[in-house]
């Protein structure tokens, strides 16, 4: 019988020709590779090694899923200011004065309009690693924060003045009258603000801004303590 008689399909022989054939294709994708990294740059290795793992069944991919550090970017926040109250009140200073052997009495007496903006908030540059309990796989956090507390009292001197100032005729005019009144206003506005609540306030406002912000890093299940 000649052998170039049609071989019958499934045969030794044609299969052994088509394993041949497939090694001839690898090499020759393989060896275009190469020749892709050597003369035409990064970009076309890049299609030629796809084409070569598409036609052999080569592909494989590794994906990696990373997510913010959490500390790190709370951290980043620093001071987390969430409530500004405007207070304003009416300061009333009064300097003391006497002569003759303290028979007479004078006064020299100031009235102060004051207004200021008192920020609370929390102090997130605080937080260390033992504060956060993540479970990336899971989606849950649970983050402690410290105390909310007073950042700043700012008087606004645009609105802040002097509204009366009287000096009884035989009383000294103290000059430094009016600073001291600022200073006991910036007091007396802080305490106002905390007898309203302020750090209440701070502390839901607070809240709502760091579960935000951690559901935006893909927790789901957010749990917030307080220290």
């Amino acid at each position: 019988m000649s052998s170039d008689a049609p071989q019958p399909s499934g045969s030794p022989t044609e299969t052994k020709r088509r394993g041949t054939l497939l090694r001839g294709l690898a090499i020759t994708a393989l060896i275009a590779v190469l020749l892709a990294a050597a003369f035409l740059g990064g970009a076309m290795v890049s299609a030629a090694s796809g084409l070569f793992r598409e036609v052999f069944g080569t592909d494989a991919q590794t994906q990696v899923r990373a997510r913010p550090s959490v500390v790190v970017a709370v951290r980043d926040l620093a001071q987390l200011q969430t409530t500004t109250y405007r207070i304003e009140r009416v300061i009333d200073v009064r300097d003391k004065q006497s002569k003759f052997f303290g028979k007479v009495e004078f006064e020299d007496a100031l009235l102060l309009v004051a207004a200021a903006d008192v920020t609370a908030g929390i102090d997130l540059g605080a937080l260390d690693e033992a504060d956060v309990r993540a479970n990336p796989d899971a989606g849950t956090i649970e983050i402690t924060l410290p105390a909310p507390n007073l950042i700043s009292t700012v008087l606004d001197n645009d609105a802040t003045y002097v509204y009366s100032r009287e000096t009884d005729l035989l009383a000294s005019r103290k000059e430094g009258l009016e600073a001291r009144a600022r200073q006991e206003a910036e007091t007396a506005l802080r305490d106002a603000a905390l007898d309203a609540g302020i750090l209440d306030r701070a502390r839901t406002a607070a809240e709502r801004s760091v579960e935000g912000l951690l559901r935006s890093f893909g927790y789901d299940d957010v749990t917030i303590r307080w220290r």
